[in-house]
């Protein structure tokens, strides 16, 4: 993010703190608002678009449509997923996810929002649609096997770093023979620290748990683990087409697919979405150092 004013910080303080909340208690948050009447449950989140209307006022730039479409969009997710949640107990995924997997993957691939958004802030607009998606899927739709859960345990770690190790000399070795990597060499130094954990918490996670918490949960229950790997680790790469280049970038979109399999593989050992943000943000900061 960019364009940082107070208004800013703040609403990105508003933002992370649902995310917190599910990550160290989604069980207890889930089982406290099962509790609540449907109406309450459904329409709630409407909330959400409080961080639209302070950063926007803030920057002389409120819209009405903006605020009607972020305080709708909240609510239709946690109304389809509780549609999804009747329709389907046994969690073998149901068209009203994919209708919403598809429309967030879009929006934000796409950049479908960014324009409402002051610029270099858009990166708060992406955080909302986390916390619209973490409430309908581990609140409404109560999936199981997400593993988002950050109380971290040195399987994290061990699953994490492993991964890392097994990817590292296929990005190498390919990445320099298609002329995507280009070696910069950086020393080491303390500055990488709160840079990984940058990435980490505002690029590794949220993708980690778009598509493999999600995503690659969900297709497991109707193809199996080795076909959702697959399919998932293409959705991944194929997600890049449009990052760092004008026109659809092949070479990004095959190396982001090869390094899906890995981010997959480290989910899916222990269904933990630590596990593979670890390696993610590992990759992402690698590159970041030295290629």
């Amino acid at each position: 993010m960019q364009n940082v004013t107070p208004a800013a910080v703040t609403v990105l303080g508003l933002e992370l703190a649902p995310a917190v909340w599910f990550a160290l208690a989604g069980g207890r948050a889930a089982r406290i608002c099962s509790g609540w009447p449907w109406a309450l449950r459904t329409f709630l989140p409407a909330l959400l678009a409080a961080p639209y209307v302070f950063v926007a006022y803030s920057h002389q730039m409120f819209s009405w449509g903006w605020f009607a479409f972020y305080a709708a969009l909240p609510v239709v997710m946690a109304w389809l997923l509780g549609q999804a949640a009747e329709a389907d107990p046994d969690q073998l995924g149901n068209w009203r996810d994919a209708i919403i997997l598809l429309g967030l993957g879009l929006a934000v691939d796409l950049r479908w929002l960014e324009r409402a958004w002051p610029a270099g802030l858009a990166g708060l607009g992406k955080l909302l649609l986390v916390d619209a998606g973490l409430y309908g899927f581990l609140v409404i739709r109560r999936l199981r096997g997400t593993g988002f859960d950050f109380h971290f345990h040195w399987g994290d770690w061990k699953t994490g770093l492993r991964e890392l190790a097994f990817f590292t000399p296929f990005v190498l070795g390919l990445g320099l023979a298609l002329g995507f990597l280009h070696p910069h060499g950086h020393a080491l130094r303390l500055s990488m620290i709160p840079t990984w954990i940058y990435i980490f918490i505002f690029i590794a996670v949220p993708e980690e748990l778009f598509f493999r918490a999600w995503v690659q949960n969900l297709l497991e229950r109707r193809v199996g683990r080795r076909m959702a790997l697959a399919i998932t680790s293409f959705l991944f790469g194929l997600s890049h087409f449009n990052k760092r280049s004008a026109h659809f970038n092949w070479r990004y979109v095959i190396l982001a697919s090869i390094a899906g399999v890995f981010y997959g593989r480290a989910w899916r050992e222990r269904r933990r979405v630590p596990a593979s943000a670890i390696t993610h943000a590992s990759v992402d900061a690698i590159w970041s150092f030295w290629f």
